[in-house]
């Protein structure tokens, strides 16, 4: 991995895992059904200009039903279970139990394909347990009214990441921008029918306003166009890297800008949950800072 990807896959985390920032922010105000519909929304409108200018075509027609699946798996489901618990949970713990998706994915598989994990990856599953039971236990927020749904939602939120990892590996193959620039709209779409039953509880402000901005447009849409660039360049199993690196921005955005506190329990649980994602998925880290020849 050349010096410029590294900047990359760091910027990529930092702006994932401001994500759970931007979330804890605005979703007590808006309530998760609106918040979402405006991110996916008008990441999709983001994502429509860039394609316009990259004259990157959709192909509806042919990929309509695809979009829908990878919408409503990939973003639908998974970005309202966020922000509906981070109305409860801080971003930092958002952030650490957002990492557990490789798990689910590689158990999801397992189930798929109806074979037998390996001890190594039986050893990873149980560590990502351990870290989250490690997390829940000791975090002063899981004991506030309401904790209980929202952890097993973020958990939920995983599981769909999950779900669409596995149908993208046996779906057929769409240019990744397609990808992410359909899912948008479908998204968009998907989560339109529950907003007039669940209004935003407050009136937004221009601060509430900027954040969705930013988890739509930065989070989103600019984040996508980094990732795909990644895969393009290092492919998907060095851009994986994001998921070990995006808890650590998401413990450090809640610290420095909401004032969280975190202890021993959410660095020790977030190494557990890495250590065990890492397991799971086989990753072995190999950077270079040698500039790459031409």
């Amino acid at each position: 991995m050349s010096t410029t990807n590294l900047l990359r896959l760091i910027l990529l985390a930092a702006i994932w895992g401001g994500s759970f920032l931007f979330m804890r922010i605005a979703a007590p105000v808006l309530g998760a059904a609106v918040l979402i519909e405006y991110r996916v929304l008008f990441a999709a409108i983001f994502l429509a200009i860039i394609g316009i200018f990259l004259k990157k075509k959709l192909d509806l027609a042919a990929n309509w039903k695809h979009y829908l699946i990878l919408g409503l798996f990939n973003s639908a489901i998974p970005f309202l279970m966020f922000a509906f618990a981070a109305r409860t949970l801080s971003a930092s713990l958002l952030a650490v139990l957002n990492a557990t998706t490789p798990l689910w994915g590689t158990l999801i598989a397992a189930v798929w394909s109806r074979h037998m994990v390996s001890a190594k990856v039986l050893l990873g599953l149980a560590l990502g347990t351990c870290g989250v039971a490690l997390l829940v236990g000791f975090d002063h927020v899981s004991s506030k009214p309401g904790a209980g749904i929202a952890i097993a939602a973020v958990l939920f939120a995983s599981f769909n990441y999950g779900i669409a990892s596995n149908y993208a590996k046996q779906a057929k193959a769409v240019e990744p921008f397609a990808n992410a620039h359909g899912s948008m709209w479908a998204s968009a779409l998907l989560v339109l029918p529950a907003v007039p039953f669940f209004p935003a509880p407050g009136e937004p402000t221009i601060g509430i306003m900027s954040a969705v901005l930013a988890l739509a447009v930065l989070c989103s849409g600019v984040a996508y166009l980094i990732y795909f660039r990644l895969i393009q360049d290092v492919g998907p199993s060095s851009a994986l890297t994001v998921t070990f690196l995006s808890p650590l921005f998401g413990i450090l955005w809640g610290v420095l800008f909401l004032g969280e506190t975190v202890g021993w329990y959410t660095f020790a649980g977030a190494a557990i949950v890495i250590t065990g994602t890492a397991l799971v998925t086989g990753f072995r880290p190999s950077f270079s800072l040698k500039p790459r020849s031409a």
